[in-house]
């Protein structure tokens, strides 16, 4: 080696079939090349820690938004309706009783033959295991004496939160969704709120009376609008439970006992009715443990719409309000 001009370094490489002597230049970095890459180091560091940063700031959100529990009766309600399965309770109730902001669970009880002590103490005791409240969860069987699809609307007088969530034994949704859509329904607390849209629509006019045809989740999902949201997994004020019970018209609640079907529809109508408004959609990804219910059923769809028929003639109008808003949980969707 031996030193070359411009400020630089020559290396002599020799090849092994001959002598002849290879040049191969290495120049110095010309002056305020080093202050680059500096630079460059600290913008990318820079950036870095500003990523980190963010990303702590929406795990602090997401903790501050799912791990604190409101003050007593702010929280909300689970009624759960129930039939002969009590495999499919408990499995219920161990995941509710794990949401945020759940105070109490009541259990609308309608078979022949009361609720045996060991169940009660088991779903209690599941209750407490897996509640994240400080104050435990309040578990308590309404017993009915009646079979009948109104029981799940029927009137609790002793309920101390505002917001009930209806819910049905066989469906399981996450917390995160259970919490969002509690949080919809505290920014409209006269509105139902819930996961199952539903739509109705204006079929045909005959002998001068208005025909409508119930349209089901394809429908929904097709044109992007609903009217109604299914009490199977819905928020709504527990002021609807004495309006149901007590000043419905009781004929629809009859239609209801006798056909077993359709109360949801009569709880869409009531709400409805008195707000004017619609109901309100979330998003959130639902998981049926059960078997398939009435909704399989063949003539399903026909009966539903006779309902549609029968409740708008008996409230003088149709109250069902259409729209194609649908809340979604924007920290977990990269799409809107």
């Amino acid at each position: 080696m031996k030193g070359g001009g411009g400020g630089g370094f020559r290396l002599l490489f020799f090849s092994s079939g001959n002598s002849r002597r290879i040049p191969l230049k290495l120049r110095q970095l010309p002056a305020g090349s080093s202050f680059k890459i500096k630079l460059l180091l600290f913008w990318c560091v820079a950036f870095a820690l500003l990523f980190v940063l963010l990303l702590l700031l929406l795990c602090c959100r997401a903790s501050h938004y799912s791990g604190s529990s409101p003050p007593p009766g702010r929280g909300y309600t689970i009624v759960m309706n129930t039939w002969k399965r009590n495999d499919l309770l408990k499995q219920s109730v161990v995941h509710y009783a794990s949401c945020v902001g759940v105070e109490s669970i009541r259990i609308v009880w309608s078979e022949h033959n009361h609720p045996s002590e060991s169940l009660r103490h088991a779903l209690w005791q599941a209750a407490q295991l897996n509640c994240k409240s400080c104050n435990g969860i309040e578990l308590k069987f309404d017993i009915n004496e009646e079979d009948s699809l109104n029981n799940r609307f029927k009137e609790i007088t002793d309920i101390k939160t505002d917001a009930i969530f209806s819910i049905d034994d066989d469906v399981l949704f996450p917390c995160t969704s259970v919490e969002l859509a509690f949080s919809a329904w505290q920014s409209a607390p006269t509105a139902m709120v819930g996961f199952v849209p539903r739509m109705h629509w204006l079929d045909k006019m005959k002998e001068n009376k208005e025909r409508y045809t119930y349209g089901g989740w394809w429908s929904v999902w097709w044109t992007g609008t609903y009217s109604m949201v299914l009490s199977k997994a819905a928020f709504f004020h527990k002021k609807y439970l004495d309006l149901y019970t007590n000043h419905m018209p009781a004929s629809i609640r009859h239609y209801v006992t006798k056909y077993r079907n359709c109360e949801d529809i009569a709880m869409s109508f009531l709400v409805a009715n008195v707000t004017g408004a619609p109901p309100i959609w979330v998003k959130g990804k639902i998981f049926e443990i059960g078997s398939t219910g009435i909704s399989s059923v063949g003539g399903h769809s026909e009966r539903r719409s006779q309902c549609l028929d029968l409740f708008a003639q008996l409230y003088g109008n149709m109250p069902l309000v259409a729209t194609s808003m649908k809340v979604i949980d924007s920290r977990h969707s990269w799409f809107w």
